[in-house]
């Protein structure tokens, strides 16, 4: 039982100075404290049956502004391909509309329609409530710090992006990026003699 207790204690405490890099790099901390924070929540979306990417869809439009593919696709951390075929389902399920925007006729926007509003308004408030628990045990101050620093490091992201300084697309490998590259196929491997 001891031995349990210390293992326990010891995956509770944060990382201490000298952690491996993982534990210590900030995209890493990131994203294991969405997982953590959302995977909390996740059963209440399900049960309302709505997939992670749904909601996240239908608790972007719930302001009431519409929003283009592209720009709900930036929102909800998805790719425009995956979005457009989404949001053909949660058409043809009642939770959005589709609609010209009147300053722009080229321009179609997604609405959220009233019964997609009905379904995502307890969750709403569900989230929210959620969202306090956790954050209360920081403190009101500490809270509105963590949400600007956040906040900041997506505004410098979005800056780098909008200069063209993100990273590099990804490599090519094998035997087109070397052809690409005027270096042609690989050699076939000799074996030592």
């Amino acid at each position: 039982m001891a031995n349990g207790g210390t293992a326990n204690a010891a995956a509770r405490r944060p990382a201490a100075a000298g952690a491996g890099f993982v534990e210590d790099y900030l995209s890493y901390l990131l994203a294991q404290a969405s997982h953590a924070v959302y995977r909390e929540f996740d059963a209440q979306v399900r049960a309302a049956g709505l997939s992670p990417l749904e909601w996240r869809v239908l608790a972007t439009l719930s302001d009431g502004d519409g929003l283009t593919i592209g720009e709900l696709a930036a929102r909800v951390l998805a790719k425009q391909p995956t979005l457009t075929r989404l949001v053909q389902r949660l058409v043809r399920s009642g939770l959005v509309r589709r609609a010209d925007d009147g300053a722009d006729l080229r321009r179609t926007l997604v609405f959220e329609t009233a019964h997609g509003r009905r379904v995502v308004d307890g969750l709403l408030r569900r989230a929210k409530a959620h969202e306090a628990e956790i954050l209360r045990a920081f403190g009101a101050r500490n809270a509105r710090a963590l949400k600007d620093m956040l906040r900041a490091v997506i505004a410098r992201s979005a800056v780098r992006d909008a200069r063209g300084l993100s990273a590099p697309a990804r490599p090519r490998r094998g035997a087109r990026a070397r052809a690409s590259a005027g270096r042609g196929p690989r050699p076939p491997s000799r074996a030592p003699a």
